[in-house]
Parts: C-alpha cells; structure tokens; sequence
C-alpha cells in the first residue's frame, strides 16, 4: 500500500459500523489508488501486479474496510483512524485487505485496550511509522529497485522485477528490523540518562542546520538530473558525517539538513567538518551553518522551539563557509573547555593546545521573531 506522507485522506469522513462506506469512499476500489494493494492496474487484473502485491504482503485479499474491523475487533470510525493515520488512503468497501491488515488493526487497539497506550498515542505511533516507512518505500522503489531492474535481453523490466523482490524481500525486511532495533536502542538510552521526566520531552540539545549557498540559483542553471545528484550527494555527506560524529540527523530538506547533539562539542564538531570536507568538494557550492543550544521539544522525531528557529536564523545570517554559535553554545563550549574563556587564557595554552575551538564574538543583531542576539563565529583551533 502506498503512503501520503500527510498521514490524510482524500475521500471524506469515516462513518460507524453500519458498513456503508465506513472509510468514506465509495465502494469503488479502483478509483482510490493507495489503499492496501489497491491501484489502478491491479484493479484492472493485471496478474504480475496481483502477483507482486500478494508476494510482498504476503497474502491474498480476503477483507472489506469494515470485515477487517469487525474481524479485528475494533470499530470502524478507529479502523478508519488508524488507517489515516499510517497514510492509507480511503477505498469505500473494496475487498482489498488481508489477515496481516486485521492482525494490525487488533494489535494497535490492544495496546489501548490493555492501557499501555492511549488512543491519541496510538495513532501517533500509526502516524509516525507510515510516514517513516513511506519515504522508504519510495526511495526504494525509485532509487534501489529501479536501477537493479534494467530490461535485459529477452527480458522485460516487469518479468525481472518478481524474482528480483522475491529474493530482495526477507533481507530486506531482516535488515529493516536489526536497523531499527540499534536506533531504538540508542533512543531509549538517552531517554533514561535525560536528569528528570520533564527532560524527556523538552530537552536541552544543541541543533544545527547546515545550508547550501545559492541553491535557487543552482536550480535554474543545473539539468535536473545534475541537480539530483548534487542533493544526493550533500545529503549523503552531511548523514555520513553527523552519524560519525555523535550525531543524529532529524530531517533533509533538500539544500538543508537539520541535525542535533546531546552536548555543544558534539555539534560543534559536526558543523565545522561540514564545512572543512564541502569545501574540498568542487562540485559543491559554499555552505552556512548556524547551532543553537537550549531547550528543545521532541515529537515523532523532529525537534520544535526557539532554540530550532534561532539555530535556522543563524544559518541565514552566517558568512558562506563559516559557523555561527549562539550566546549560549558559545557557553556550553567554554564550560566545558572546549574553548577558552577569554585572550588571556588563549595565550596560555597556546603551546598546550588544549582547546579544540576558538570564539568570535559579531555585532550585536536584531533577528526576526527572536529580538537582538549576539552570534559568535566559530573556528578550529590550529591543530585542534
């Protein structure tokens, strides 16, 4: 089934258990493509597609929208929600769904039966793995399996595709889960190392955006294909080298990448060889980075406050191929020696090397939304 990343619908609202259109659609399956295995050329009884569908789910249709609420257990009207919430677009009562589809539905509302999670939560969890799995999915099918399925000899892409799956499939899936285990492993670390409960969910990070200078201007001059490679490229870099460092990318957007650490030093470092290896790069256009540290919110992976903005307004603020730190990041770092607190001290260690950062302070500067602040350049230390 394919996703829409808004984790909303099209067709209208859900209605009750009465099985009359229970997920607002209209009964016609093949107008609705994006339910479970529902698109238009399955619809149409191509046999590869039905093939392929039931080699992936592992399952043949058996299920309406409102048999598979009824067989799991649950109303329609959650059904519904739930199936939004993983991005599933209505199919009114087309006979799409399987046993797996069933089992999912009576997993989630047993969470919420047995008090574990509430409904709210529940739909979050829907929400955030469809979304998730959906941009995997897609990259996968364009990126991995539409380059591993050139037309051969003798061969069509459709024909080399169903063996090609079925071989792909379980490592895939094998891989997908260990992947998922070690990130859930590592989040739930730092969840029980935070201070206090209320660390948990707002959080002192340091956040960082890292931005591509001039992109728009890349977009009308470069081919498409160029442009595609370009972004790849950086964003590939960019993950590669957070992930290296500590750590952890939160989102892509194209020329931007969006990443956090637990401490100043972390970011600091991350920033800087952003900078330091794009710039070895010819192919890559200058790039600004600007780091925040202070409280931030977590939620479904992304991060939200004044600490994010701040960190975005320094990145529009800060000179091509250069950091800039906030007031308090620049702290962080001097608390914890990562930079001296001031000339003399430099003087001091200088032949000890002891810092690995140095800190200028800029002029004082209004920033939209956030008043006057204060941003410090950040460089490496000669040999740091």
């Amino acid at each position: 089934m394919t996703a829409d990343d808004g984790g909303t619908t099209r067709a209208g609202r859900a209605t009750g258990d009465d099985g009359t259109g229970g997920t607002g659609g209209t009964g016609q399956g093949a107008r609705h493509a994006g339910h479970p295995g529902v698109e238009e050329d399955i619809e149409e009884g191509d046999p590869l597609a039905l093939r392929l569908e039931s080699l992936i789910l592992g399952a043949e249709r058996r299920y309406t929208p409102f048999q598979a609420a009824r067989a799991a257990g649950v109303s329609m009207d959650l059904a519904a929600r739930f199936w939004r919430a993983m991005g599933f677009a209505d199919i009114g009562q087309a006979k799409a769904l399987t046993e797996a589809d069933v089992l999912a539905l009576r997993r989630l509302a047993g969470l919420v039966e047995a008090g574990l999670l509430s409904e709210p939560m529940a739909v979050q969890v829907a929400r955030s793995t469809g979304q998730t799995t959906a941009r995997l999915a897609d990259w996968q099918i364009d990126s991995f399996l539409e380059g591993l399925t050139e037309p051969q000899e003798g061969l069509s892409r459709a024909e080399i595709t169903y063996p090609l799956v079925e071989l792909l499939l379980p490592e895939l899936e094998e891989f997908l889960i260990y992947v998922w285990r070690r990130q859930l492993a590592a989040a739930t670390g730092r969840v029980v190392q935070a201070a206090d409960d209320a660390e948990m969910v707002d959080r002192r990070l340091a956040v960082g955006f890292a931005d591509l200078v001039g992109f728009t201007r890349l977009t009308r001059r470069l081919e498409e294909e160029e442009l595609g490679e370009l972004v790849e490229a950086f964003e590939t870099t960019a993950a590669d080298l957070v992930a290296a460092h500590g750590g952890r990318l939160i989102k892509t957007l194209g020329d931007e990448v969006l990443y956090a650490a637990d401490d100043a030093g972390t970011a600091a470092e991350i920033g800087l060889r952003l900078i330091e290896t794009l710039t070895n790069d010819e192919t890559m256009p200058e790039l600004r980075v600007g780091i925040a540290f202070g409280t931030v919110t977590t939620r479904m992976g992304d991060v939200f406050g004044t600490t994010v903005n701040l960190a975005s307004r320094l990145t529009s603020i800060a000179p091509k191929d250069a950091v800039l730190v906030d007031g308090a990041l620049a702290e962080e770092l001097t608390r914890n020696g990562d930079a001296p607190k001031s000339e003399a001290e430099v003087a001091a260690a200088e032949e000890r090397g002891e810092y690995r950062f140095a800190l200028q302070p800029m002029w004082q500067r209004p920033v939209r939304g956030l008043g006057v602040v204060e941003p410090w350049l950040l460089t490496r230390r000669e040999g740091g």
